[in-house]
């Protein structure tokens, strides 16, 4: 894909035309193709199109297949290989969409159109379809093929059934050597499940055993026979089904030139008819071509964009002008119309229709666009450097048959030195000869469009009430950027108004601008501010003292417990926890609540933290009493 279908969208028209194809010549071609320079050529190709419309507006869609692996087929059976059933009824489908192809286009002779007379090389090879429809069905060779293969299969079936029979006979002999009640096929036998201690009492073969070991499965004597018989029937089975798919093949060998033909033509056609689907879809009509470069699009629409929403374009350009310069608001559709010219022109010389109600489309020798930001950073291209580097390659390109768009011209740099690149580039499109379309905000370039022979200014609509873009193009009248309109309806005030037409024109504000102002000055709105950190005094920057009592929380666990016991010297203090006291740093304490705070001034902690034991042992002291001579406290 070059990089004009991608800027122009080409790229996607065919994604969507492709869909509508069904074989991958057709498919490929589609991708592939490019615009056609020969007059004939594309003059044919529009009325192949316009003639595939006409037939399915009248007789609906063609009954197109899409071949898939006939291609391979008929060449497996020219190199002398033997086509599977499988592969003789796609080549039966493949025939009888042939037949039904060519009844449709002959309904089409009775409205003279010449596409319909293609049927004439169309042959569905009636007789070989027949055949193979009769001896081929489901993907197998049908029982009715031949005698000796319907003979062959009934002999099959009635040994089989003996075989069943006498194999359930067995069972009831020996029903209690059975490990199960019904029989089995093992290793492609007719087995009974006989229990493995009791093998020997039964006349037969062991073919298999069970994952445990404990059944083994037999062949009885009397089914082995029948086994026997049913291999040498299926044998001649086989060798007849065989002899029948060769000769069935024999027939595609000895008319594969004419199979060739159909999958070309059905190729061609399928190819023809995908334009006239996409005409169909997209309401597209049949455009003229001329050579004398003159371009008319009357209700014009891009063809990828809603219909709906999509404001006709009414175009023209030739006799007399080359260029044609567009101003007007950013989103005014600027871009959408000139991308839409030269998709239209694109499409009409790639024999599609084209999304107008009228068109008069001349033929290009090559289509050169300059559209978007083409910012590079693997090459260190910025913006401004990319679209030079696209424009002087255009430029080297161009001759006097090119149809060339560029979307804002000399932007992306100072405006002074962009404005005069842009007057470069035009002086050098109007020198060249071709046709060009090109937007801009330039106000020196709409002045140098209407100064100069063969290029006119056009400008799109605006609708300065509702700030809405029209999307309609006015050629001849050149557009306003409506910067200032937007800005005033928006709510700029009239102070920021006039700084900006002073700094812009050197002017003053005019009396149709300043009535938009509602404001004089900006009104400022309350906003966050920022919170700055305060200060701690000497007394703050102290360390917190934790005393008894203090509910302190343990991090990381964030765990809350009660300072039982104050920081040593080695600020290691101890804090209650459920069920167990720990010792733990204070630089892991936060403070919670103060002891002040949850306990009176006078409490008695030992109530909270000492043992029952311990307070006893305490009230002893106090009394002056001890045990065993001696003051026992447990921590």
């Amino acid at each position: 894909m070059n990089n004009t279908e991608k800027q122009l969208e080409f790229d996607k028209v065919k994604a969507v035309w492709k869909e509508l194809a069904l074989t991958e010549y057709a498919k490929n071609k589609i991708v592939e193709m490019r615009p056609i320079l020969s007059e004939n050529e594309l003059s044919a190709a529009i009325r192949e199109t316009s003639e595939s419309k006409i037939l399915m507006e009248k007789n609906g869609f063609p009954p197109l297949d899409s071949l898939q692996g006939l291609k391979e087929w008929v060449m497996i059976a020219e190199k002398g290989g033997c086509l599977s059933a499988e592969q003789l009824e796609g080549v039966e489908m493949a025939l009888t969409a042939v037949s039904r192809l060519k009844k449709y286009l002959e309904q089409g002779k009775t409205y003279e159109i010449s596409l319909a007379y293609y049927e004439e090389n169309l042959d569905p090879l009636t007789e070989i379809r027949d055949r193979i429809r009769m001896q081929i069905r489901s993907g197998r060779v049908d029982d009715q093929a031949s005698k000796l293969l319907k003979t062959c299969r009934n002999q099959i079936e009635k040994e089989e059934d003996s075989m069943r029979q006498k194999a359930d006979r067995a069972m009831r002999a020996g029903k209690s050597y059975m490990a199960d009640s019904f029989s089995t096929i093992r290793n492609g036998h007719l087995c009974i499940p006989v229990k493995k201690e009791y093998k020997n009492k039964v006349a037969g073969i062991v073919i298999d055993q069970s994952s445990t070991g404990n059944t083994v499965f037999m062949e009885p004597a009397a089914v082995s026979r029948h086994y026997e018989e049913i291999q040498l029937l299926k044998i001649r089975e086989e060798n007849e089904e065989r002899r029948i798919l060769y000769e069935l093949t024999a027939y595609i060998h000895d008319n594969a030139e004419v199979i060739e033909q159909n999958i070309r033509m059905i190729e061609k056609l399928d190819f023809i008819f995908s334009k006239g689907k996409l005409s169909l879809e997209w309401d597209a009509a049949e455009p003229k071509i001329n050579t004398e470069r003159k371009i008319v699009l009357e209700d014009g629409r891009h063809p990828l964009m809603e219909r709906k929403s999509c404001v006709p374009l009414q175009f023209s350009m030739g006799e007399g002008t080359r260029g044609v310069v567009i101003t007007g608001p950013n989103t005014g559709g600027k871009t959408v119309a000139i991308k839409t010219v030269a998709l239209n022109c694109m499409m009409a010389q790639c024999g599609l229709h084209v999304t107008c109600r009228r068109t008069m489309i001349c033929m290009n020798s090559s289509f050169l666009c300059d559209i978007g930001d083409g910012q590079n950073l693997s090459e260190n291209l910025s913006t401004f450097s990319a679209h030079i580097a696209n424009v002087l390659d255009i430029l080297r390109r161009i001759n006097g048959e090119s149809l060339v768009i560029m979307d804002e011209l000399g932007s992306g740099t100072d405006p002074t030195e962009g404005m005069g690149i842009a007057i470069a580039i035009l002086e050098e499109l109007k020198k060249s000869g071709a046709l060009f379309l090109v937007t801009t905000h330039y106000p020196e370039v709409k002045q140098y469009a209407e100064h100069t022979d063969g290029i006119v200014n056009a400008r799109m609509t605006f609708d300065k009430e509702s700030l809405k873009p029209l999307y309609q193009l006015v050629i001849g009248e050149a557009g306003e950027s409506c910067a200032f309109y937007i800005a005033g309806r928006m709510g700029m005030p009239k102070t920021m108004l006039e700084t900006a037409a002073k700094a812009a024109y050197n002017g003053t504000l005019p009396e149709e601008l300043k009535q938009l102002c509602n404001e004089e000055t900006l009104k400022k709105t309350h906003a966050a501010k920022v919170q700055k950190r305060k200060t701690k005094t000497a007394q703050e920057s102290k360390s917190y003292v934790f005393r008894i009592g203090d509910s302190v929380m343990i991090y990381p666990d964030k765990k809350i417990g009660i300072v039982c016991q104050t920081a040593n010297e080695k600020g290691v203090l101890r804090v209650q926890m459920p069920q167990k006291k720990i010792w733990i740093n204070q630089k892991r304490v936060k403070l919670q609540v103060a002891a002040d705070q949850l306990y009176p001034e006078d409490y008695d902690f030992s109530i909270v933290f000492d043992t029952v034991e311990n307070r006893k042992l305490r009230h002893q002291m106090d009394r002056g009493k001890c045990v065993d001579g001696e003051i026992r406290i447990v921590l």
